[in-house]
């Protein structure tokens, strides 16, 4: 039986992505922070195991249990959206973004290296087609998701001696608890004293817009299951409202009528 891991299975993609590998026959371990969210997990069926992606010594103890079998697939997945102008968030703000977004792929991949490595596995990093088509008030997130894209091109490289296989998605807008988080995220941070709080609702925009007219998580669970069982996965797969036609918007359209238009979208043409 093939051995998946998932990141990130609390709901939404995560979990979709779960329930798809399992139904299919893998031996899925699917992680999750949240006692309440383990305990679901398990309760379904999974191999659910308690894990904040930026623990190391919670690493040490995943791959560890996962030596002996190997493992085929592995999907980092966990992650989340800092929505909020970049000034206002800091550099502390963009701190916590690549800690969960960047950082983790590369510490989760790095301590299941041996049990990838065994069986000659596929790794698949959940990016978005956010590091394609920067907006305004997600510049955190949208960075984080540039940084995957480019950590996909190096790993895909550098693990290819080994037997091994990299493949990236970048969602467009998906049905998940993204936005209801995101939006969670950029109330922490609007408040009186910014330079932005006029355009306050432009923001709240921003946080909600992942959600415009979002494909199932079902279907694109669907999608990535198929694209990880071909022979030789795509390399760039792109998936959900929006992903094909948004990175066109950015390959082709002028810099300054695209900079107008997202302007004019989330209430940036203004003056202050």
């Amino acid at each position: 039986m093939p051995i998946a891991l998932i990141t990130g299975c609390s709901s939404g993609i995560g979990r979709a992505l779960a329930d798809a590998f399992k139904a299919t026959g893998y031996e899925v371990w699917a992680t999750a922070r949240r006692p309440e969210d383990v305990a679901a997990l398990s309760a379904a069926g999974f191999i659910a195991v308690r894990l904040d992606v930026n623990d190391s010594l919670a690493l040490e103890q995943l791959a560890a249990s996962l030596a002996h079998g190997g493992l085929d697939v592995l999907i980092n997945n966990a992650g989340y959206g800092a929505m909020g102008p970049l000034l206002d968030g800091g550099v502390e703000a963009m701190q916590r973004q690549f800690e969960t977004n960047v950082f983790s792929v590369v510490g989760v991949t790095r301590a299941l290296f041996p049990a990838l490595r065994r069986n000659k596995g596929l790794v698949i990093n959940i990016g978005s087609v956010s590091g394609v088509l920067v907006t305004p008030f997600a510049g955190a997130y949208c960075a984080s998701k540039a940084a995957v894209h480019a950590l996909c091109d190096a790993l895909r490289l550098e693990l290819a001696p080994f037997g091994m296989q990299v493949m990236e998605v970048q969602p467009g807008a998906i049905a998940s608890s993204f936005a209801r988080n995101a939006s969670d995220q950029a109330e922490q941070l609007i408040n009186e004293q910014s330079p932005w709080w006029p355009l306050r609702e432009g923001i709240r925009a921003r946080a909600r817009a992942s959600q415009d007219n979002p494909t199932p998580a079902t279907d694109f669970a669907a999608d990535v299951l198929k694209a990880a069982q071909q022979a030789n996965p795509p390399r760039l797969l792109r998936l959900g409202n929006g992903s094909r036609a948004l990175p066109l918007l950015a390959q082709w359209l002028p810099k300054g009528l695209l900079d107008k238009v997202l302007s004019k979208r989330f209430g940036l043409n203004t003056s202050l």
